[in-house]
């Protein structure tokens, strides 16, 4: 499983109809554009997904579809986290794993626990869960970081947990854990605009954001940097830079979404409280999109 996660992981986001439905032909089709471009595996109800806001038999349906989907393609992931640790460990006792690799673990938001509270959370996770787990620390949105001695711990104590998304933007925490970690323990980028410095100290890879829109372009950087081809990775990083940074901006997935309609392949809908990006939003993404299709005109010329 370390070799089937490492390299690019695409964090799928959840296309909807103008009236709120999930809309899966879009679904089905990007799914098939991903996988068809060289990317590595696919997480499902993610953060990216939009999962707070499906209802429980909307996330089995999705994830019934992408198992469905992806048909044995590529390793899926699913994302199942959460600050209710009780109901965390219900949701494993009632899902169907069949299909599903691994899980991506975020941690605890909004309740602030301490490090004994994330270690204990994770470590019940890990020793109930029937595929390995990757935790998730995005303290950007959770408020409370999982610190190096805490992912550390979990990771030599806990059989089934197998590695972490890194999303703190903390690259010496990243240091630290690369340093002392078990040997195949996967330290993975949760930040897109970070997977090739990442990548250069040791990590594994990305679950990516971007590579909803660009998988190609995005799972080159990443299998160049970690064959240490870094020349054709810089050049693939700074191509998507821009863009990777105004994805951001307004909040994800709405920046993704807008890619994602400008490039036509699904519409430019979210669930509230998320909203579609302003129009000077808009405008600016897409005119990094057009700048990115010269850009590869340019190098298909040359």
């Amino acid at each position: 499983m370390h070799r089937r996660l490492r390299g690019t992981g695409v964090a799928l986001i959840t296309p909807f109809h103008k009236d709120g439905s999930i809309d899966f032909k879009c679904l089905g089709s990007l799914i098939d554009n991903i996988i068809d471009n060289g990317v590595d595996y696919l997480v499902a109800l993610g953060t990216t997904a939009e999962s707070v806001t499906l209802s429980k038999d909307e996330k089995t349906a999705v994830i019934g579809f992408v198992v469905e989907q992806v048909d044995g393609r590529v390793p899926v992931v699913l994302g199942l986290g959460g600050n209710n640790t009780q109901e965390i460990i219900n949701c494993i006792r009632s899902y169907d794993f069949d299909g599903i690799d691994a899980i991506l673990s975020v941690s605890p938001y909004y309740n602030k626990p301490s490090q004994k509270g994330l270690y204990q959370h994770y470590k019940i996770i890990g020793n109930l869960a029937p595929v390995p787990v990757i935790l998730y620390n995005v303290p950007s949105r959770t408020s409370v970081n999982i610190s190096a001695e805490t992912t550390l711990r979990l990771a030599y104590d806990i059989e089934g947990i197998i590695g972490i998304k890194e999303a703190s933007g903390d690259m010496l925490q990243c240091m630290n854990i690369i340093k002392d970690r078990p040997k195949n323990f996967l330290v993975i980028s949760g930040d897109d605009a970070l997977t090739l410095p990442l990548i250069s100290i040791g990590g594994d890879g990305v679950i990516s954001v971007i590579a909803n829109a660009f998988p190609k372009e995005f799972s080159d950087l990443v299998h160049n940097a970690i064959r240490g081809n870094m020349k054709k990775a810089q050049d693939s990083h700074y191509m998507l830079l821009e863009t990777i940074e105004n994805l951001f901006v307004e909040g994800n997935p709405a920046g993704i979404k807008a890619v994602l309609e400008l490039m036509g392949i699904c519409e430019n809908n979210l669930r509230l409280p998320l909203t579609q990006v302003s129009r000077g939003a808009y405008k600016k993404l897409s005119s990094l999109v057009e700048e990115i299709s010269k850009t590869k005109e340019s190098q298909m010329i040359t």
